[in-house]
């Protein structure tokens, strides 16, 4: 099939790069012109394990191309992809303007029939927006519009793709459905399903479903923060839960709160979502309120340790990404604890393997970034763990104890084991575990 695929941030470029890999040809248009440009010659712009090998293979192959003009991207496609931002507006609606504006280009350029596809996450009843834009200027029979979100995880996205757990449609259209059914076929091979729906399920699925998430995680560092007034550890309780088959062990670690680019935007949306049709959501409210709370706790924690006095304290930070395997920063806990202790009057010394060019581009010289684990350890009072990178599980304490000025660590990802921590004679305190060691002395 011939695909146009109409923005390149991560949904875009991620879709764009695997339906190309299935043997279709996808052009991927953006406004960016220096991002074209780069992509054009082979510059993946993003981190996603696995996507530089598709996109250079594809690219190579003459399947996945590039460009500026939407005209071109979509004089052949039979199928335009629109994954385009709805970044939250200031009242936490989603901003449909993007998407909006495009549908209205796209009602002067289709000559012939298309399906145009909400692939970015959208409100419910975006589709019939969309419909209205394009029916301004467009003949009905031109076009159909589908919703099919996106469930791709961060640092597995390609994986997710090509092995979907399922594919949800969203249309009233036989002659839509049957176009898109033959597009996801080559990826259901091991029999998970394609859901057909209406356009506003299909819409609430993509909504519900990463709010649901946001919600256990949530619960998790309820529980966490509860397990440490009680004196309970909450690896044993998640272990306990998760053993449960009606609940399951995926989202049940805790830690300093969620981020990215999908769950504090779609949890806040739907949330405006159930406001805009007078419904009182109020565990949405609830868990924007604890995810807000959790992210400072790190802070907290550190601040307590110091007596209240962290001006002078030099932090080293390791993991500054929102979660493991990607360079994404979007609401990621790291900079609300940079932003913490920075308005505490600490000094920060910080390391992450993919993130520090964004990090970089958002701080410049507030904070200094190192280019190995250790470094960032050199002369600091303690080290603060932040995102869960393997790099980072099975390290030598023994040179950690040695760059510290006190073996101090605090951990927003209970990584370690707290014997094991313990025999090392580490300061040590987690999320919703006891702590380790009594207070360390600092080198003479």
């Amino acid at each position: 099939m011939n695909i146009a695929v109409i923005g390149t941030g991560y949904v875009g470029l991620v879709s764009g790069t695997c339906f190309a890999e299935t043997g279709n040809n996808v052009i991927c248009v953006d406004i960016d012109e220096n991002k074209v440009e780069k992509m054009q010659k082979g510059i993946v712009p993003i981190f996603e394990p696995g996507l530089d090998l598709l996109f250079e293979r594809n690219t190579k192959l003459g399947r996945l191309q590039f460009t500026t003009q939407i005209e071109e991207a979509i004089q052949d496609a039979e199928i335009i992809f629109l994954a385009l931002p709805t970044p939250p507006g200031e009242d936490g609606s989603a901003d449909l303007s993007y998407i909006l504006g495009v549908a209205n280009q796209l009602s002067f350029l289709i000559k012939d029939y298309k399906v145009i596809v909400d692939k970015s996450t959208v409100p419910v009843g975006t589709s019939e927006k969309v419909h209205a834009t394009l029916a301004k200027n467009l003949d009905e029979s031109l076009f159909d519009v589908v919703s099919n979100p996106e469930f791709l995880r961060e640092g597995v996205a390609v994986d997710d793709f090509l092995k979907p757990d399922r594919v949800v449609i969203g249309t009233s259209s036989k002659k839509a459905f049957k176009i898109m059914k033959e597009l996801y076929e080559p990826f259901l091979r091991s029999d998970n399903p394609i859901i057909l729906m209406d356009e506003k399920s299909a819409e609430m699925t993509k909504y519900a479903a990463n709010s649901y998430l946001a919600t256990r995680i949530t619960f998790m560092n309820e529980i966490a923060n509860l397990c440490e007034k009680v004196g309970a550890n909450v690896d044993m309780v998640r272990k306990g839960m998760g053993s449960d088959s009606r609940i399951g062990k995926k989202f049940l670690f805790p830690g300093v709160g969620y981020g990215g680019s999908c769950f504090p935007k779609d949890v806040q949306a739907l949330a405006k979502t159930a406001e805009e049709n007078k419904y009182d959501f109020r565990i949405l409210k609830s868990v924007m309120g604890v995810n807000n709370n959790q992210k400072k706790i790190l802070v907290e924690k550190i601040k307590d340790y110091f007596n209240g006095e962290l001006k002078g304290k030099t932090i080293a930070i390791w993991g500054l990404a929102f979660k493991p395997n990607t360079d994404d920063i979007r609401e990621a806990p790291a900079l609300y604890i940079i932003d913490g202790l920075l308005a505490e009057g600490a000094i920060i010394k910080a390391y992450d393997p993919e993130a520090m060019e964004n990090i970089q581009e958002k701080y410049g010289n507030k904070i200094t970034l190192v280019q190995n684990q250790y470094e960032a350890l050199v002369d600091a009072d303690v080290l603060a763990i932040i995102t869960e990178w393997s790099t980072f599980r099975t390290p030598d304490f023994k040179l950690i104890k040695k760059a510290l000025k006190q073996p101090v660590i605090f951990d927003g990802r209970n990584l370690y084991d707290l014997d094991r921590m313990q025999e090392l004679g580490f300061y040590y305190q987690s999320i919703g575990r006891d702590i380790v060691n009594i207070k360390a002395t600092v080198k003479n």
